[in-house]
């Protein structure tokens, strides 16, 4: 048999591995292993040691932990919640002003953690009761938490872009440049669709009861500012230094990770248990997602050797298809793949197989790391897995999940509509990387 077909059958069987429940990572070294035994002998057990050691090696990828520790010790501040509440009250007599608030506190939010599952489960606790409370839409509402949630994907620093970086072979600096705008043109997006729809159905969102209307405004502008201006300026500063080259990713992202427990002890939330757990928790993401990066580049170490990807580029260009064509069809690939899987996989797996294609069709692999980050924000929507829907019926059991499966395919079809925006006019991605390093 041929080495490109023995690639084919590593691709069937690592697919195998993962629907039936494998662990991931120790799937792809096995597979990887053995095919590559089977495709070129002992030169896998090189390829494994080296491929192992360069991930080991790469100092971008040290940036990751540090910025889960950042936004896990963000998140024990209990600044959100401070900003979310000063914000309803700021706006208590405005219609709609819940929508207003969580897209705020979801923009804030996500700068400051690229955990998704965290984002959208405060974001419930903080909005979940009030909304009800106040008889917000629940389709909206849970459409517009969960969408919120998601949007620490996209908006730097995010951990996914720190991942995809090397996978790319581009500066991280240069992705964080260029998902700064798509990721604002989301949240836009998702706030403009909740007011166009609270402007014409005044009953979706109706201002807070007289009783919760706040009686002393200096107060409540003081909580905003206190809720507001800490993270805000920690993440400008961690971003700012990276992106204009004061620092390298890894370095800004200890910078950020210092500041957040500077501004845990300021406000009262520094102790042992709550340093401990966040030390667990930033071990367990980061061990899961360093291991992954590991095995995922020996995985596609030992398939690009065998020529499967050379092979599959060749059959695809050989079909004489518009290059646009091809680009939907990878984008409807990742698209799909993102109902199963987490962005882990997609990234660090079925990225590298793509990426000759898109090399061969002449696309900006900038421009396409963005595709793919805003592609992968809908996977977390999707029916039928859709974990951001868990996540918010976990929190907030009063909602069916048919209801917040409604309101999310809504914010699902703005997600889309974005991504095909950024196809349409590159420049919503690439105009503020090139004016940064005038590439």
């Amino acid at each position: 048999m041929s080495p490109e077909m023995i690639g084919l059958l590593m691709i069937g069987g690592m697919l195998f591995g993962i629907f039936i429940g494998f662990p991931i990572s120790f799937t792809l070294i096995f597979l990887g292993i053995t095919f590559g035994y089977w495709g070129f002998g002992d030169l896998v057990f090189y390829l494994l040691t080296l491929q192992f050691y360069g991930t080991m090696m790469e100092q971008t990828l040290a940036a990751v932990p540090l910025f889960v520790f950042m936004g896990i010790m963000m998140e024990q501040a209990n600044l959100m919640e401070r900003l979310f509440d000063s914000i309803q009250k700021i706006l208590s007599r405005v219609t709609g002003s819940l929508y207003l608030a969580v897209a705020f506190v979801s923009t804030v939010f996500a700068a400051a953690t690229g955990i998704v599952g965290a984002s959208v489960t405060i974001l419930g606790i903080m909005a979940g009761k009030p909304m009800i409370r106040s008889k917000y839409d629940v389709k909206l509402s849970s459409g517009l938490i969960a969408a919120g949630g998601t949007l620490g994907i996209l908006i730097p620093p995010s951990i996914m872009l720190v991942v995809m970086g090397p996978v790319l072979e581009i500066p991280v600096t240069t992705l964080f440049a260029a998902a700064i705008v798509p990721g604002m043109l989301l949240a836009t997006l998702f706030t403009g669709y909740a007011m166009v729809r609270c402007w014409l159905n005044p009953s979706l969102g109706p201002p807070l009861p007289e009783e919760e209307h706040p009686e002393n405004m200096a107060a409540v502008w003081g909580e905003f500012f206190f809720g507001l201006v800490p993270p805000a300026a920690l993440v400008l500063a961690a971003l700012g230094s990276i992106l204009f080259g004061y620092a390298t990713p890894t370095e800004g992202a200890g910078c950020g990770a210092a500041g957040a427990l500077l501004l845990s002890l300021l406000y009262g939330k520094l102790n042992w248990p709550n340093l401990r757990d966040a030390m667990i928790k930033t071990l367990e993401i980061s061990v899961l997602i360093l291991f992954l990066v590991a095995a995922s580049n020996f995985f596609g170490a030992v398939f690009a050797r065998l020529g499967t990807p050379t092979m599959l580029t060749e059959l695809l260009l050989g079909l004489d298809l518009n290059r646009y064509v091809l680009l939907f069809m990878i984008m409807a690939l990742i698209f799909l793949l993102g109902w199963p899987l987490e962005w882990v996989p997609i990234v660090l797996i079925v990225v590298p197989f793509l990426l000759p294609l898109v090399t061969k069709l002449g696309f900006d692999l900038t421009w396409f790391g963005i595709l793919v980050a805003v592609n992968l924000q809908t996977a977390w929507l999707s029916p039928p897995v859709a974990l951001s829907a868990y996540f918010l019926k976990g929190v907030v059991p009063q909602w069916e999940l048919s209801d917040i499966y409604k309101g999310m395919l809504q914010f699902m079809g703005l997600q889309l509509t974005a991504l095909i925006l950024i196809i349409v006019f590159p420049e919503i991605a690439l105009w503020l990387p090139r004016w940064i390093y005038g590439e």
